[in-house]
C-alpha cells in the first residue's frame, strides 16, 4: 500500500502537464525553421548538400557528447566535466594508437576512461553527497591534466582514422551515416525518457529525491548510473573526434563547454518547459549549428557568435530556474 502511494507520488511529480500551449512548447522548433529560412535566403549556400552534411555531422558529435549531460541536469544535478572527459577519451585513444595498438583496444580504452570518470563523479555526488558543481569542476581539471600529460602538452597525430573514420564520413545522400545513427539513438532515448518509468524517475528526482526513494528506487544508484552514462558518452565523442580529426588534441573539449550547456538548458524550453529533455536538446543543437554555419557564411566574427550563444545560455538558465521555483512553490513538500 505504501509502495503504491509512493509510486503515485512520483508519477504526479513527473506527469503534471504544462499549462503552456502548443506554441509555447514548440516555439524552439519554430525558431530553428525560421533561422534556416533567413540564413538560406541571405546565403543559399547554407542548404547546399555538402553544407547540410557538415552541419549534421558536427551536430551528431555534439549530440552524443551531451546526451548524458541532458539527463544529469534533468535529474537536478550538473556535470561540467563532460568536455574534459571527452578530451581524455580523445587523447587516450590517440596515445594508444600511436603506441601501436589497434582501434578496438584504443577505442575501448578511450570509452573506459569516461566510465571511470563518470563513476568517480557519481560516487562523490550520490554517495558522499558532495556538491556536483564543485566535484565535476575538480574531476574535469584532473581529466584535462591527464589528457595534456599523455601528449606532453601537444597533439598526437593518428596515421589511420580506421573504421570509425569511414563511419563518420560516409553519407547516404546528403545525410551522414553518423547523423542517422544518432537520430536512432535519440529516438530510443526519447522513448526511455517519455514512455518508461526510468524517464519518470529521472525527472522526479529533480523534484523530490525522497519520493523516488520511497517508491523503491535508489536515488543513489540512479544518479551514479546517470553520471557514468554522461562520462561514457563524452568519452565516446572523444574517440570519434580522434577518428574525425586524425589526431588527439588535449584542448579539444573546450569549444564544447558553452555549446553543451546552452543546448541542454535552451532545450529545456521545449516540450517539458524548464526540464531538459532529448527532443529539446536535439533542436537546440541544430539551432547552434545553423547559427555557426550561417554566421560564418555571412562573415560574422567569432566573438559575435559567442555573444549570441551567451545570451541563449542566459535565457535557458533563466527559464530553467523560473520553472524550478514555480514547481517548488506549487509543491513545497517535494523540495
Amino acid at each position: 500500500m505504501t509502495d503504491a502511494i509512493a509510486h503515485r507520488s512520483v508519477a504526479r511529480l513527473d506527469t503534471q502537464k504544462p499549462k503552456n500551449g502548443l506554441v509555447s512548447r514548440y516555439w524552439l522548433l519554430a525558431t530553428l525553421v525560421f533561422m534556416v529560412a533567413v540564413f538560406a535566403f541571405l546565403r543559399p549556400q547554407l542548404v547546399d548538400s555538402s553544407n547540410i552534411a557538415t552541419i549534421l555531422r558536427s551536430s551528431a558529435l555534439t549530440a552524443i557528447m551531451i546526451l548524458g549531460l541532458t539527463w544529469v541536469i534533468a535529474a537536478g544535478k550538473i556535470d561540467v566535466s563532460f568536455m574534459h572527459v571527452a578530451a581524455l577519451g580523445n587523447m587516450t585513444t590517440a596515445y594508444l594508437l600511436a603506441s601501436g595498438h589497434g582501434w578496438l583496444v584504443a577505442g575501448l580504452a578511450g570509452v573506459s576512461v569516461g566510465a571511470i570518470a563518470g563513476l568517480f563523479n557519481g560516487l562523490l555526488v550520490a554517495v558522499m553527497r558532495l556538491q556536483p558543481l564543485i566535484v565535476t569542476i575538480a574531476t574535469g581539471g584532473i581529466c584535462a591534466s591527464i589528457a595534456a600529460a599523455l601528449g606532453k602538452g601537444t597533439s598526437i597525430r593518428i596515421a589511420d582514422p580506421g573504421p570509425l573514420g569511414d563511419f563518420i564520413f560516409t553519407n547516404i545522400g546528403p545525410v551522414p551515416v553518423i547523423a542517422i545513427a544518432v537520430a536512432v539513438l535519440y529516438a530510443l532515448s526519447w522513448y526511455a525518457q517519455e514512455k518508461l518509468t526510468f524517464g519518470h524517475y529521472i525527472f522526479a528526482t529533480a523534484q523530490s529525491e525522497a519520493a523516488v526513494d520511497q517508491a523503491g528506487v535508489s536515488v543513489r544508484n540512479l544518479l551514479m548510473l546517470l553520471f557514468v552514462f554522461s562520462g561514457v558518452m563524452s568519452a565516446l565523442t572523444g574517440v570519434l573526434l580522434a577518428a574525425s580529426l586524425s589526431s588527439g588534441q588535449p584542448m579539444i573539449g573546450s569549444s564544447y563547454f558553452i555549446d553543451g550547456l546552452t543546448a541542454v538548458l535552451l532545450g529545456g524550453m521545449m516540450l517539458r518547459i524548464g526540464k531538459p529533455n532529448v527532443l529539446g536538446t536535439t533542436t537546440a543543437i541544430l539551432i547552434l549549428a545553423v547559427l555557426v554555419s550561417g554566421s560564418a557564411l555571412l562573415g560574422w566574427a567569432d566573438y559575435q557568435r559567442q555573444i549570441i550563444k551567451g545570451i541563449l545560455l542566459l535565457i535557458g538558465v533563466t527559464v530553467a530556474m523560473r520553472a524550478v521555483n514555480g514547481r517548488q512553490s506549487q509543491h513545497p513538500e517535494a523540495s
